[in-house]
């Protein structure tokens, strides 16, 4: 650490501190210790870019963002992990024997010598980064978890292999500094801190790959190269988490994880499955006391929020939620029953997972393996006197008649179906079985969503326009005038993916006479859709191209959600 003088001089010359508060920081820092540069930043003094900039141009370093670099692999093996985590540096280049070093907090007490001793006697300049540059950088190049790994490595207590017997091993008894339980949890905190929806650990020949389900997309986590040879390990702690038999490779098994994290309390369905390479292990992470969105959060515009509003206050009927898994459904559903929710309403629900615990309805977690089915659940929902009722999914013929029979006989039934797009949501019931006056009869609406990426606000810009693409996309050029059309760039804050978050697009069909006329004779879907578009429907596509112009996401990301259901309604005409 620089001599107390040389740090009041150089604290001076960045110009950014009076004689006062620079004698106010160095007292605070030998009284208190810690970052300076957090000490500096945190009090409002200035912002850590410019403080960082004025630092290095005094102390005759460089300032560098950390984002394209990319130090060879002796160069960061000069550091073991342990330290770079610890101290929050990054080694970058190895310049005539001196090890360049990356740190927000060169005047942090002993960091020089110990960063010497560290890299096996190598001295030691620095180079100023900011600590969000760093943290991205140790995460990208030494993995999450990296210095939990080393220090298993040299306990040398976890080294097992895929054969090994680990009936026997007492992970939780574990320093919890070098641990497997510790890395387990770390990359639980990581998918949570990213917003990931699920975690999926797949074991390969060489390596254990760790990837995080984000904003629908998969995104490979980087993990230590060491990870594989505590494959059995990870594996069989998150198994005794789920109360799983560690013992048993041979078959598939599900469990639930229960954890609070930072005030949230997150559910975490877990399911193994036998491969090639060892067990291969999926969680879905649901946050069970969530914040509800309100009408307006989904992505719908004025005129939908309108009409849902009016659907879902009906008294009676049927009223379906279509779309792949991962469109978004569940949420939607409850959004549905959060506006409705009221003390005049007695709401029931069946789920299979209760995803969101909601405050004034009776919700019931079924288990088919005690044969509460949905079908089950059901029937026996009907005696309690219910006025709305949710459905997780219809899923067979005789869910699908008891739900309809409950809305003849003056309930509102919310529920999901798996169809493309709405008007297939028809056939889908009467390829079930269910007879074509019944469905006509009960349905009140059907809603079709899918979700996009919305562009990163950060770094998204204008895109320049190309007409022949526009036509071959089917985009409505008559509409250019409405707004302007973006495009996906890529930076930091959306790790360089140019989009950041999810909204819904929506096609909503309202059942009318006509339409239940062509149900009873079974027409096929096209003509149900056609019929709708002339009743004034908006279709996926068409909602899509809305949240274009409104700058929300790009051309691009509405076609690839939206192609399965323009091309199903494409081969049925």
């Amino acid at each position: 650490m620089p001599a107390i003088a040389r740090c009041s001089d150089v604290l001076r010359r960045t110009g950014l501190f009076s004689d006062e508060e620079v004698v106010t920081l160095l007292a605070a820092q030998r009284a208190e210790g810690g970052s300076l540069t957090h000490r500096v930043v945190e009090g409002g003094h200035t912002a850590e870019e410019e403080y960082l900039t004025k630092l290095a141009e005094a102390m005759e370093v460089p300032f560098q963002r950390l984002v394209e670099v990319h130090p060879p692999p002796e160069v960061l093996e000069t550091l073991p992990a342990k330290a770079v985590y610890q101290y929050q540096v990054l080694p970058v280049e190895i310049r005539n024997t001196i090890l360049v070093v990356a740190t927000r907090d060169p005047f942090r007490p002993g960091l020089t010598e110990a960063l010497r001793l560290a890299s096996g006697g190598k001295r030691v300049r620095f180079l100023l980064a900011p600590l969000a540059d760093l943290e991205k950088a140790i995460k990208r190049l030494y993995g999450v978890g990296g210095e939990t790994i080393e220090q298993m490595l040299d306990d040398g207590r976890l080294e097992m292999s895929e054969e090994d017997d680990l009936l026997n091993a007492d992970l939780d008894d574990l320093d919890e500094e070098a641990s497997v339980v510790k890395f387990v949890n770390q990359i639980i905190w990581e998918a949570f801190q990213d917003g990931a929806t699920d975690i999926h650990m797949e074991p390969m020949e060489k390596d254990l790959r760790i990837r995080y389900r984000i904003d629908g997309l998969l995104v490979q986590t980087p993990v230590p190269a060491s990870l594989k040879r505590f494959q059995s390990a990870i594996i069989s702690r998150l198994k005794v988490m789920s109360n799983m038999d560690i013992a048993e490779k041979r078959l598939p098994q599900d469990g639930r994880i229960g954890l609070r994290i930072r005030g949230e309390e997150i559910d975490i369905r877990v399911s193994t499955m036998p491969t090639v390479y060892g067990e291969s292990v999926s969680l879905r992470l649901l946050l069970r006391q969530s914040t509800l969105f309100g009408m307006g959060k989904l992505g719908l515009g004025p005129e939908e929020v309108k009409k849902l509003e009016k659907i879902i206050h009906r008294p009676h009927g049927i009223v379906l939620v279509t779309g792949p898994t991962g469109s978004g459904k569940s949420t939607s559903l409850y959004t549905y029953l959060n506006t409705i929710n009221s003390v005049d309403k007695r709401i029931i629900t069946c789920e299979d997972p209760i995803e969101y615990e909601m405050a004034g309805i009776n919700q019931i977690q079924m288990k088919p393996e005690i044969g509460l089915t949905f079908a089950v659940g059901l029937r026996h929902i009907l005696r309690q006197d219910p006025d709305v009722i949710m459905i997780g999914e219809i899923r067979d013929k005789e869910t699908s008649e008891i739900a309809i029979q409950a809305a003849l006989t003056g309930h509102l039934v919310f529920s999901t179906l798996h169809t493309n797009d709405a008007a297939s949501g028809f056939t889908r019931l009467l390829d079930m079985g269910v007879e074509p006056f019944l469905v006509a009869s009960s349905i009140e609406a059907i809603v079709a969503q899918r979700l996009i990426r919305t562009l990163c606000p950060d770094c998204k810009r204008p895109k320049e326009i190309d007409p022949t693409y526009l036509k071959e996309v089917q985009f409505p050029v008559h509409r250019l005038k409405e707004g302007t059309i973006y495009e996906a760039v890529g930076c930091e804050a959306c790790r360089n993916s140019g989009y950041k978050g999810r909204s819904g697009i929506y096609e909503i069909l309202t059942v009318t006479d006509a339409i239940r006329q062509l149900v009873v004779t079974r027409e096929p879907a096209s003509s149900i859709r056609n019929e709708s578009l002339k009743d004034g429907m908006r279709t996926l596509r068409e909602d899509g191209w809305r949240k274009v112009l409104n700058g929300v996401t790009t051309i691009e990301e509405v076609l690839r959600v939206s192609e399965d259901a323009e091309e199903e309604y494409v081969e049925d005409t």
